[in-house]
């Protein structure tokens, strides 16, 4: 409707209106003169008496006034009309630049993003094979480093204790790097997709109790709440356990030297839960997000206990690629001092194993 008062008045409706203004009030006046003569003068002689006077100044002036003074006001309405809209469409002019200008700076602002976000993936890309290349070319020497000193631990009982001592330190520290150097190996596979699995069942229980013996042995104690049957679950048997231990070397890291560890397994519905529990200083809300990244760890500076940050992520992304979860829970015993915390592993039963799951 608006738009068609514009045009009307972009075409000269303004001023044919302007021009009624003086147009109407004049005709109609003239013809209410006209038209009291002819009625007066019809009927008897024309008399200039109070009732053709009065019908003149009412008929003949004040009503063409009046019409006069509604389109004069109708006039003004339309004034006031034109020049709102004409606002509208500066404001719509000026909207439209400023949106034309926002999105450019916007698409430009994207492509500096997509860019850098290119770079990035690069760079990342770059340093993955990096360190996969760097950690391949470890393992080599490592190895002939590994069986060198196992040769001479072998032979060394003619040896001084010291001597001894140094290469049984040489061995521990040897194995420490060439299981560190597997890891970054394993971590880079897994996130480049280069990580094969084989899933079936598998039996939960042998490989807690061959893990507990592997990584704690006899030195530390070890609670156990196991059901009395537990169904085989859907995983990868070598990958499986190797999230369990790496749950239990986070729990003796982090725990008193003689507190017990907890092995805790439910079963609920088609999942087992499997928690592992420790009697340590507990993890703080702030760095329970972060947890679970790369080269986090839960104590840093000189007095930091030794690690890498990456067993709880590696775990975590063993456990996401066997359609499990790893959560955490902490604090988790009502001890102010030792808190400790509960690392939760779940994964299906067999019986309900992903159809076409084989390799990541």
């Amino acid at each position: 409707m608006k738009s068609k008062l514009l045009d009307w008045l972009n075409k000269g409706g303004f001023l044919d209106l302007r021009a009624l203004q003086w147009t109407v009030p004049l005709f109609l006046s003239v013809t209410a003169i006209i038209f009291e003569f002819v009625e007066h003068g019809l009927e008897d002689e024309l008399r200039f008496d109070l009732s053709f006077v009065s019908e003149v100044i009412i008929f003949g002036f004040m009503g063409p006034v009046i019409v006069g003074f509604i389109i004069a006001w109708m006039r003004e309405l339309v004034n006031a009309e034109k020049q709102a809209i004409a606002e509208v469409h500066t404001l719509n002019r000026e909207l439209e630049h400023k949106v034309a200008e926002r999105t450019s700076a916007l698409e430009e602002r994207n492509l500096e993003l997509a860019h850098a976000n290119a770079e990035l993936q690069k760079l990342d890309q770059m340093k993955s094979e990096f360190v996969s290349l760097v950690s391949h070319e470890l393992r080599a020497p490592l190895t002939a480093l590994n069986g060198g000193l196992e040769l001479a631990l072998q032979t060394a009982d003619t040896l001084p204790s010291a001597s001894r001592g140094i290469l049984e330190t040489m061995m521990y520290e040897s194995a420490r790097l060439t299981e560190f150097v597997q890891t970054i190996l394993d971590v880079s596979r897994l996130e480049s997709g280069q990580f094969n699995f084989n899933f079936g069942p598998v039996a939960v229980t042998p490989i807690l109790r061959r893990a507990a013996e592997i990584v704690l042995g006899a030195r530390r104690p070890i609670e156990w709440s196991l059901p009395a049957e537990i169904p085989p679950i859907w995983a990868d048997e070598i990958y499986y356990e190797q999230i369990i231990r790496n749950l239990l070397r986070n729990a003796d890291k982090y725990s008193p030297p003689d507190a017990p560890i907890l092995i805790k397994v439910k079963l609920e519905a088609v999942l087992v839960h499997v928690k592992i529990i420790d009697h340590g200083e507990g993890i703080p809300p702030e760095m329970q997000t972060s947890i679970f990244e790369r080269f986090q760890r839960g104590h840093s500076g000189e007095n930091a206990l030794p690690g890498w940050g990456l067993g709880l992520y590696f775990a975590k992304k063993l456990s996401d690629a066997q359609s499990g979860s790893l959560t955490l829970i902490s604090p988790y015993w009502d001890n102010a001092e030792h808190p400790g915390t509960a690392f939760c592993l779940t994964v299906p039963i067999a019986a309900n194993e992903p159809e076409d799951e084989a390799h990541v």
